[in-house]
């Protein structure tokens, strides 16, 4: 698969088969992905892989806790502004609207809802979770350069028949985490991710997710 079909087939899945994926096969992708560039080549990467039963007991009580704690949890950093804008808002309102008509969700099911919300900690079937992290020392453009590094590692898992899921639920659950997982404190939790096989019955994965044209976007002068 070269690099433009990888990108054109890249799409967050949210439903995955059981398929297991080897040890070594997200070793190489993670080798791969650190070819991203990264100022002065610090390469602010540090990456948490889960399977197996520990992946099933870090579900099991991040489940619980939303159950009896949500509130009890946030996130180390903003992930979305206090304020929504233009165009920012409608295309967020928009992807979730058409997630939530695939898989026959009205605004009333609440219950249903929560439980589609709830499929991120299960990482939605996929059996391998991922966990970004980054020094807390670190500035803004280090986060700039860890998005390439996520962004590689996504482009590689389709580029070996695998999909993934990139996900923003898991950094408000980082205490969770680190009692799972040797995360230190001076480490930051990024995003999580799931990685597998696509199942392509499943309707959410027929999500197609707009793009807006470079004309809207970029500006050139002198061409």
């Amino acid at each position: 698969m070269d690099v433009i079909e990888a990108i054109l087939t890249r799409r967050s899945i949210r439903a995955f088969l059981p398929t297991p994926v080897p040890k070594e096969t997200v070793a190489e992708i993670l080798d791969l992905a650190a070819r991203a560039p990264s100022g002065t080549n610090m390469q602010p990467w540090k990456v948490y892989a889960v399977a197996g039963a520990a992946k099933e007991k870090l579900t099991k009580e991040t489940l619980a806790a939303i159950a009896t704690e949500a509130e009890a949890h946030v996130p180390e950093y903003k992930y979305y502004p206090d304020e929504w804008v233009e165009p920012y808002k409608s295309r967020r309102q928009k992807v979730g609207l058409d997630l939530y008509s695939l898989l026959g969700l009205t605004r009333e099911n609440k219950e249903g809802m929560r439980r589609q919300q709830g499929r991120n900690y299960e990482f939605f079937g996929a059996p391998v979770g991922l966990f970004f992290t980054i020094d807390k020392h670190l500035e803004v453009g280090s986060w700039l350069d860890y998005g390439m590094f996520v962004e590689n590692v996504m482009l590689i898992a389709r580029a070996k028949g695998l999909h993934s899921c990139p996900q923003a639920s898991w950094p408000p659950f980082h205490r969770i985490l680190r009692k799972h997982l040797p995360i230190p404190e001076e480490e930051m939790v990024v995003c999580g991710m799931s990685l597998g096989y696509i199942d392509e019955a499943a309707p959410e994965n027929h999500l197609e997710t707009e793009r807006a044209p470079a004309s809207e976007f970029a500006f050139f002068r002198g061409f």
